[in-house]
């Protein structure tokens, strides 16, 4: 499912806006270790860059926000840095959520939280609940999400489907399979950045990102700003789209 990208107006000329833009927020640590400081302390200067690029992102009108806040595999990091990670969450939700909220955003959570524990699930369904009807950018959170895992348990709530009966087989196909998949509604990154250098997707939105353009940024996570972001979307902007097809001049 796409969504159709909007038209900024500035001194340049329309600058294209994707009406979806996906980020995994990567580099927090090699931050800190280059400034002599803790880990932890890249985090915090992450979430920082994290309330930054909200604010731009609805200024120059996005729609859609999904960040990569903490992974599936992000659990196998030492577990002073995951209680870090978690606590940082609760802070996040705590002290933001009455903003986001005047700035109509609504927030929607995707990813597993059967094995979250239950303050931090509760503080995620109160966000959702509370932005449920704001029409602003719609802020995406993965947290304990993984692509692989995602598809897995839209294949099983199928397979649930169809043992019940309220699903026919034969009705299956990929739009099936994407309303099952955590972001139902939710049309595909048109845009991923990557920041901190890496060139990989690390099991982000395997699915739904069969055609989005990848922009990756060689600036640490901490550092992402307005200019950085901007300089994403000039990128984007100057990808010829085809879907499969061929190119406008190709089919003349």
């Amino acid at each position: 499912m796409e969504a159709p990208a909007t038209a900024l107006s500035g001194g340049s000329g329309s600058l294209v806006i994707p009406a979806h833009v996906a980020i995994i927020m990567d580099g927090n640590g090699r931050w800190a270790v280059r400034r002599g400081l803790p880990r932890a302390e890249g985090h915090r200067a992450g979430v920082e860059a994290l309330r930054r690029t909200v604010r731009i992102a609805g200024e120059l009108g996005v729609r859609y926000l999904t960040i990569y806040s903490f992974s599936s595999e992000n659990w196998s990091r030492p577990r002073s840095e995951v209680l870090d990670l978690m606590a940082l969450l609760r802070r996040f939700i705590r002290n933001d959520l009455a903003e986001l909220h005047r700035n109509g955003i609504r927030i929607r959570v995707i990813g597993r939280r059967d094995d979250l524990d239950a303050d931090i699930r509760a503080l995620l369904d109160e966000a959702e609940s509370l932005t449920r009807d704001n029409d602003g950018l719609t802020l995406v959170v993965a947290f304990n999400y993984g692509g692989r895992d995602d598809i897995a348990r839209a294949v099983r709530r199928m397979v649930e489907e169809v043992a019940s009966g309220t699903l026919d087989p034969g009705e299956i196909d990929g739009d099936c399979l994407s309303r099952h998949l955590d972001t139902a509604g939710v049309p595909d990154p048109d845009l991923m950045i990557r920041t901190g250098g890496e060139q990989r997707i690390s099991n982000f939105l395997l699915w739904q990102c069969a055609y989005t353009e990848f922009v990756f940024s060689q600036v640490y996570w901490p550092d992402f700003g307005r200019d950085d972001f901007i300089a994403a979307i000039e990128e984007f902007r100057h990808r010829e789209r085809r879907f499969g097809g061929l190119a406008a001049q190709a089919a003349k």
